[in-house]
């Protein structure tokens, strides 16, 4: 049986004491630099690693921050994971990446799991936090992890709770693309993807009405067709928009990336050219918007920087350092080739 070395191992063989060889290992206090090189050729010699769990004991860190995601296949979320990763590496974070599947008891059963295993903290992002009228239990759940750890709230918000929040405005940029649609010409525009009691998709049908009504124009009640979020929902969707050949739009806004893509796979199986018979946008700029002919105009949540700034936020709480309670990111459009102007009558 092979023997582990340990600290106890390398302090005789250093002939040092043990609380020297924690003070290097944990850079808490100055030694003597020829101590110091002793201690690492002994470390070195052994390949010897400090044990994770006894040092998160003694310093009550244990280096991992969590991410509860609704669907890892979406890419919006890999997206502001990448930001994430990126910043935790240079914090000295590792990540413990939870995906729910839009499950709420797995999103309960996660939050258990990471307050047993003392995260420094949790970046929630999607299911629960975006309900419009979120269950006062599953708010609960979230105000007692908090307790204990920081959590950060991603595109969401829990009613009556002051959580840390790092969002983009959603509404700002549907009214970006509402406008860009307007300025090419478009009087009739329709809106699919989504589900009408998420505040993501509420908040976007919102700001294009608005836009519409500052204009004089409306977003008709038939024009506005829920769903879910994927490639295939887009397709379903804009089938059933376009299956009135008698009144059809000259402008579809999609609730995501996802569904844009599938719109236009059904636009074009029905002949349509995109964009010189319709136009179509979609939301969130994630890499398949350049991978779709044509390519996606859509609006940039600014994902990896929702990210960045999520685990900036934790480090910051947990080092008590001063911080903002609300950071808030301004989306821009992404002009591409699948908008054009408004067909001629």
């Amino acid at each position: 049986m092979v023997k582990n070395t340990t600290i106890y191992d390398i302090a005789r063989e250093a002939e040092v004491s043990v609380s020297t060889v924690s003070r290097v290992l944990n850079d808490t206090a100055p030694v003597k630099a020829s101590t110091r090189d002793k201690i690492m050729k002994v470390i070195e010699k052994h390949k010897f690693q400090p044990n994770a769990l006894a040092r998160s004991l003694i310093k009550k860190e244990t280096g991992t921050i969590a991410m509860i995601v609704p669907d890892i296949t979406n890419p919006f979320f890999p997206e502001v994971f990448y930001g994430a990763n990126q910043e935790a590496r240079d914090k000295g974070y590792t990540f413990f990446l939870c995906n729910t599947s839009g499950d709420d008891d797995r999103e309960s059963e996660y939050l258990t799991i990471l307050r047993e295993k003392r995260v420094d903290g949790i970046i929630f992002i999607g299911g629960r936090i975006n309900l419009a009228n979120c269950p006062s239990e599953l708010v609960q759940e979230v105000l007692e992890a908090a307790e204990t750890i920081p959590v950060v709230l991603v595109n969401g918000n829990l009613a009556k709770t002051k959580f840390h929040r790092v969002y983009s405005d959603e509404a700002v940029g549907a009214a970006l693309a509402t406008q860009h649609l307007i300025d090419l010409g478009h009087r009739d525009i329709a809106f699919i993807g989504g589900l009408d009691f998420m505040t993501t998709t509420i908040q976007k049908v919102k700001a294009v009405k608005k836009k519409l009504e500052d204009h004089d124009l409306t977003l008709r009640k038939e024009w506005i067709i829920y769903g879910e979020f994927s490639i295939q929902a887009g397709r379903d969707l804009m089938n059933k928009l376009l299956d009135d050949s008698e009144h059809r739009p000259t402008a579809v806004l999609c609730v995501n990336d996802f569904t844009a893509i599938g719109a236009i796979k059904a636009a074009s199986d029905r002949g349509l050219r995109i964009p010189e018979d319709i136009s179509i946008v979609g939301f969130d700029d994630s890499p398949l918007s350049t991978a779709v002919i044509p390519e996606l105009t859509t609006v940039t949540q600014n994902t990896h920087e929702l990210g960045k700034y999520a685990v900036e936020r934790i480090y910051q709480i947990n080092n008590a350092m001063p911080t903002k309670r609300t950071t808030v990111l301004t989306p821009e459009l992404i002009v591409r080739q699948s908008s054009g102007p408004a067909p001629k009558k």
